[in-house]
């Protein structure tokens, strides 16, 4: 059986382990991110047509709204489980 953590002690998201955390959870948001833009462009060949006439800058920001979606859709639930683990322990 574990011992319980006293009440006033800081929650893990502020320590270094939670920084890192909290930036994997990041980083995976980001990889999922580019992975589902580029099935999203290769599977539509309407996106493709849209981003071909859009230009360079069309598809750069194109791709960049949808990592940095992803990426903080990631982030915010990788807060929450990092908070409900330490209510768990």
């Amino acid at each position: 059986m574990r011992a319980k953590k006293s009440p006033n002690r800081s929650p893990s998201l502020i320590s270094p382990t939670g920084v890192i955390k909290l930036m994997t959870h990041a980083m995976m948001g980001a990889a999922l991110g580019l992975m589902f833009t580029l099935a999203l462009i290769l599977a539509n060949p309407a996106v493709a047509e849209l981003l071909n006439h859009g230009g360079r800058a069309a598809a750069l920001v194109f791709v960049a709204t949808m990592v940095m979606t992803f990426a903080i859709g990631a982030s915010l639930t990788g807060v929450v489980f990092i908070l409900n683990e330490n209510k768990e322990t």
